[in-house]
């Protein structure tokens, strides 16, 4: 099948393209700045761009794959229809980064190829086995049953990709793995025998440890009590939370890691407090899952700053030693790609696993397609 994978930015849109038979790439290409001026005016225009793009004819596209974020309950790798458009509208408020601009590109797609199968992969659906008691809240239980309120999880995509590939280099599939996707945003796994078991995620994705300009857990009451003295509406906080908070909040910079690191070099206090807070979240999820798992047969780094970091994974990792997670400060400083960077005496191996999502995307698409050929 010829399946093509579609990233949704707030101003981008990457995509791969995909014979799942053979597993190769076909394609790939991006279309930056959608919306701004003098560049790509909207999503039609981009998806115009991409499509005419594609070396191969639209009537062989099996399939066009999203990583889809959120929608609640509605949940897995489904065929986009109105019950996931919906789905995905009533769940905005706690995706407002992610839902809108894809739901504007799905519909895009609809409107431009409406003789192609539209497929959802939700970044909810690694997490569909999570004990009850991981994924509930200790709030009135009627917000659960009524309101879908709570823990889903997201990076989905990612951590399966991770847990697939560690499975392969330990050439086992009983793993007690940590998975750390760090980048923008950012997530831990805790995955056993390939099924994830926690997530640092909650019910949004500004949930967990600090994300780029995402706050992470935060103390509900503290939220509240700023509310009540700054004179601020639901919505306003929630845009503080969401976009003014996390590694940019902190450090009153982008948020970039690599911008951090450089007011870290020049002294700057403050981006060293972020990057302390940060390492510290980390750190705490690992040692929650740790006991989760019952200890740890493998430690990855994904995303962004996983794959490039290697002063966040020196942090992370510093005085691990008697958990038996032991880098070699060489490996870890030259790594590139895929590599292993724990040190020859460590108990633990720790690798750098690129994050392979849209692989996941492809394969689940084409097994939609497949499914609803053989109905």
């Amino acid at each position: 099948m010829k399946i093509l994978v579609v990233n949704i930015g707030t101003t981008s849109l990457k995509y791969r393209l995909y014979d799942t038979d053979s597993g190769a790439v076909m394609a790939k290409g991006l279309v930056e700045r959608i919306g701004q001026a003098g560049c790509c005016p909207n999503y039609e225009a981009a998806i115009a761009q991409c499509l005419g793009d594609l070396p191969i004819g639209l009537a062989e596209l099996s399939a066009i794959g999203f990583k889809a974020v959120h929608a609640g309950q509605v949940t897995g790798a489904r065929l986009v229809d109105d019950v996931v458009l919906n789905a995905m509208e009533e769940f905005t408020f706690l995706a407002p980064a992610h839902n809108p601009p894809y739901m504007a590109a799905m519909r895009a797609f609809q409107h431009q190829v409406p003789s192609v199968p539209l497929v959802a992969l939700f970044e909810t659906a690694f997490y569909g086995e999570l004990p009850e008691s991981t994924i509930t809240y200790s709030v009135p239980y009627e917000w659960k049953k009524d309101l879908g309120i709570q823990r889903y999880g997201f990076h989905g995509a990612s951590h399966r990709a991770a847990s697939e590939r560690a499975q392969e280099l330990l050439g086992k599939k009983d793993v007690r793995h940590i998975s750390c996707h760090l980048g923008g945003s950012s997530s831990i796994a805790a995955i056993r025998n390939g099924v994830a078991v926690d997530t640092s995620f909650g019910i949004s994705a500004q949930s967990g440890i600090p994300h780029n300009n995402r706050a992470g857990d935060v103390d509900a009451f503290a939220c509240l009590y700023a509310m009540k003295r700054l004179n601020l509406g639901v919505d306003e906080m929630a845009s503080i939370l969401s976009s003014k908070s996390g590694l940019a909040g902190l450090s009153g910079g982008t948020g970039d890691m690599r911008d951090i690191e450089a007011g870290i070099a020049a002294g700057d206090h403050r981006s060293q407090l972020a990057m302390d807070v940060f390492v510290r979240a980390i750190r705490n999820y690992i040692g929650a899952f740790l006991v989760e798992l019952g200890g740890i047969d493998v430690l990855t780094f994904s995303g962004g700053i996983g794959e490039n970091g290697a002063a966040t994974r020196a942090a992370v990792c510093k005085g691990l030693g008697f958990l038996g997670i032991e880098l070699d400060a060489t490996k870890n400083a030259t790594a590139r790609n895929e590599a292993k960077i724990s040190a020859d005496s460590s108990r633990v191996p720790v690798y750098i696993v690129p994050a392979d999502e849209e692989r996941i995307v492809a394969r689940a698409a084409a097994q939609v397609v497949s499914q609803a050929v053989a109905k």
